[in-house]
């Protein structure tokens, strides 16, 4: 069944489209006054993650209020660790916890690849239960955590400045971060496949640590694994999102996916003549332009727009807005977004 608004579909796969389509990560959820009711019903982030018609809900809300092109499904990055048989705890205002973390062989040898429909059905279910709500309307949105982003929280435990320790095993054990990253790897494909299976029109793959790494590491450690990923992902449209990896831009041209995601430090200029004209680029305004003025973000936006030029773009930020920003913000960049003519 063909999708009325299919503009995010086309212009990743470099068709030509009608304006620049647009929707922003982490659009589901902290924003919206209406998720936080949700949110305080619950004994916490978890809770809402796994329960699939309350993920369904708020991955419905801002596709119903901001009116995005794109729904992209409530979850996290961190269910592939907790399915693989490592758990975490999402503690308010501090954000990922997992008491045990990865250093041995041994722990290495117990995580298994898990069977998404039994570890993470309920994240296929919320799935499902969107792609009927939705109607064929827009797309939706796939997603999980790149293996190196992953493999950071699995032996840090937690956010970290550094990621010493995660970045310590790759020099003192690169044997063992490799088979670590690829059992990562292998449970990401058979996650991937089942969120398309379930009805996810197009997936991303999300780096947020990349920039922590030297270009050399990134290139062994990091992409090395999400060209494996998208390499298996054939289904549909892939996108990856390396934060920070301004030094591997041109390696990125090299990977099998319709989209390269780029934050907001990444010059849109020389990362097109970088990446190369047959990739689709997504993103890049700050988030903190929408603490502007309704003027500000106007502008901002319609110079970012003008500088990626109309084809092969998707509109977004170039990171996760943030939670204190303005809903009222949001829809200004979006009607902006949408309202605008390239000349």
């Amino acid at each position: 069944m063909s999708i009325k608004n299919d503009l995010i579909l086309r212009a990743a796969r470099g068709e030509q489209v009608e304006r620049t389509p647009v929707w922003l990560m982490r659009q589901a959820g902290r924003i919206l006054p209406e998720y936080r009711a949700i949110r305080q019903k619950l004994s916490g982030f978890k809770e809402l993650v796994e329960t699939p018609e309350l993920a369904a809900e708020v991955t419905m809300q801002p596709v119903t209020i901001l009116k995005v092109d794109a729904a992209i499904i409530f979850s996290d990055i961190l269910v592939v660790p907790e399915a693989m048989g490592l758990e975490y705890q999402m503690i308010e205002k501090k954000g990922p916890w997992f008491e045990k973390t990865i250093e041995t062989q041994a722990e290495v040898d117990r995580l298994r690849i898990p069977d998404p429909k039994d570890e993470l059905g309920y994240v296929l279910e919320a799935i499902s239960i969107v792609k009927k709500e939705l109607n064929s309307s827009i797309p939706l949105i796939g997603f999980a955590g790149a293996p190196w982003t992953i493999f950071s929280y699995m032996i840090e435990g937690q956010g970290s400045k550094t990621f010493s320790k995660a970045k310590k095993m790759l020099y003192s054990d690169p044997k063992l971060s490799h088979e670590l990253l690829d059992k990562i790897t292998a449970s990401t494909i058979v996650y991937l496949k089942e969120q398309v299976k379930a009805g996810a029109d197009l997936v991303q793959v999300f780096d947020s640590w990349a920039g922590i790494l030297t270009q050399e590491q990134y290139a062994e450690f990091g992409m090395k694994y999400v060209s494996d990923i998208c390499d298996a992902i054939t289904e549909v449209p892939v996108t990856v999102f390396s934060r920070g990896a301004y030094n591997s831009r041109k390696e990125m041209s090299k990977l099998n996916c319709a989209t390269i995601g780029l934050d907001w430090n990444m010059n849109v200029q020389e990362s097109r003549r970088l990446i190369g004209p047959n990739k689709t680029l997504q993103g890049n305004l700050d988030p903190c332009a929408l603490y502007g003025d309704f003027k500000a973000i106007e502008l901002e936006t319609k110079k970012m727009l003008s500088s990626f030029g109309p084809d092969r773009h998707i509109a977004n930020l170039g990171h996760g807005v943030y939670p204190d920003t303005h809903p009222d913000k949001v829809k200004c960049f979006i009607e902006t977004v949408k309202e605008f003519k390239h000349n």
